[in-house]
């Protein structure tokens, strides 16, 4: 399985050159996109894969989780041209719409993967490695961004496009990783369910599978707390730091530097695993939260480019530790063969949550910068909030 994990590994690193990452706000605003629509946009792409997380999670653990990831490779290279393309809000909601399907088939796909080709204790290494190789592939885009593209936004799509031509080609040599019992259950289901019929038997699949998915209910508020942390890091790290960075004056040239300085801090997340022995699974979630948290306050209350740099690159850094570590504790929640499913399910409500959170953003930003980032604050100490309400929940079973 080592050949799995080196495939995924190269995949991610291919995927993660983005080479218009450094102004993906500005790009779009570059053809007569508004940050309210920019979010509108997000909203509905993020509401389109609720309703496709569920039947593309019934889907991998049916086919299979290489071809679903082989599929979803080259959806996502379809959806890069088409960005590349773009000239309207029409054509840049298309290419989130296809995304969506793309984001909906890889959730869960992906982790699975890694999670049953890595030895046994060390898939949270595994898993920051795996985003640790994203951060390398947007960190080498970045660079050639700042020193080679800088203004020519059409260049670097045209970069991005060849980037994810190459990482769909790479997929195809994934290999299957659910093994012949699980294939043989998927089978059996497979032949029961042609044998039902109507609305009431793909309702009792669906209820059955949420039911096996979230359990006694405890982990919806890990999930609830986790999506709130995620959302707020990328709708601050993504779309609002550019903003900002303009607010305090800052220019191309400076925000490509930023930039790269925030990949690097993103590719330390294979260090996770030794940060959360120390601080144990309560200290680790206090320390990734309160981290969220002090970023947001400083945002909100900074004009300066120093500063602002500082809270950025601050929220970076807590994300980065904390998603190997929430990756992890979400996989060691889930019971039975059919993980995507589970994992399926998990993303529908991890973006249910994004979806509210992401207008409410776009919102406010529209109205003051500021207010977006006291909004930020407060839906950080509510994610505090919860996962308090969950450890102990979860320590108690």
């Amino acid at each position: 399985m080592k050949r799995n994990i080196a495939l995924m590994y190269g995949i991610a690193l291919l995927q993660g050159m983005v080479f218009y990452g450094p102004v993906a706000t500005l790009y779009r605003q570059a053809h007569g996109i508004s940050i309210f629509q920019i979010t509108l946009i997000e909203g509905i792409s993020l509401l389109l894969c609720i309703l496709l997380e569920f039947p593309w999670g019934i889907a991998a653990d049916r086919i299979g989780y290489k071809r679903t990831l082989v599929i979803c490779c080259w959806l996502y290279l379809l959806s890069k041209i088409i960005f590349w393309q773009a000239d309207s809000f029409f054509w840049f909601l298309a290419e989130r719409i296809l995304l969506s399907v793309v984001i909906a088939g890889f959730s869960g796909v992906d982790a699975s993967i890694l999670y049953l080709s890595a030895e046994a204790g060390d898939s949270q290494k595994v898993f920051g490695v795996y985003a640790g190789m994203q951060m390398a592939g947007l960190l080498a885009a970045s660079c050639i961004f700042t020193v080679f593209v800088r203004d020519n936004y059409s260049f670097a799509g045209l970069l991005t496009v060849i980037s994810y031509g190459a990482a769909a080609v790479l997929s195809c040599g994934l290999v299957e990783v659910k093994g012949k019992a699980g294939k043989g259950e998927n089978a059996e289901a497979m032949g029961n369910s042609e044998k039902m019929e109507g609305a009431a038997a793909i309702w009792s699949s669906l209820q059955e599978t949420i039911g096996a998915a979230l359990g006694d209910g405890s982990i919806l508020l890990f999930l609830i707390a986790s999506a709130l942390l995620a959302e707020t890091h990328q709708t601050v790290t993504v779309f609002l730091n550019q903003l900002q960075y303009e607010k305090c004056g800052l220019r191309s040239g400076a925000i490509g530097i930023i930039y790269i300085a925030a990949t690097v801090i993103g590719m330390l997340g294979r260090f996770s695993p030794g940060v959360t022995r120390r601080t144990g699974i309560r200290g680790g979630l206090w320390l990734f939260g309160g981290l969220a948290v002090s970023s947001c306050l400083i945002l909100a209350w900074s004009s300066h480019g120093a500063s602002s740099i500082f809270g950025i690159l601050l929220l970076r850094m807590s994300h980065t530790l904390f998603q190997p570590f929430q990756m992890e504790l979400q996989n060691r929640q889930i019971c039975g063969a059919d993980r995507a499913s589970a994992l399926s399910v998990h993303a529908m409500v991890m973006d249910g949550v994004a979806v509210a959170t992401n207008l409410v953003f776009g919102v406010l930003a529209e109205m003051a910068l500021e207010l977006a980032f006291i909004f930020g604050i407060g839906i950080c100490l509510m994610s505090l909030l919860l996962f308090g309400i969950w450890y102990r929940r979860w320590r108690s079973v």
